[in-house]
């Protein structure tokens, strides 16, 4: 199956899902946000949630600063 992830095509498995992704590009201790097709994807949905053929997911990493 075929997603886009920041503008990148990604193919994965059947059944991939959020928490899968997050492993993939090892984010596991990175604070992020996950948006797929325009909706946020609650971190708790990670796990269960699973993507769809030609998603297009978004995903941003919180930076401190000031």
């Amino acid at each position: 199956m075929n997603i886009i992830v920041n503008g990148d095509a990604l193919e994965v498995a059947s059944k991939y899902t959020p928490a899968d992704l997050v492993n993939l590009l090892q984010m596991q201790n990175d604070k992020i946000a996950m948006e797929v097709n325009l909706e946020i994807i609650p971190r708790s949905q990670y796990p269960t949630f699973e993507f769809s053929e030609g998603d297009k997911i978004e995903i941003v990493r919180a930076i401190g600063g000031g």
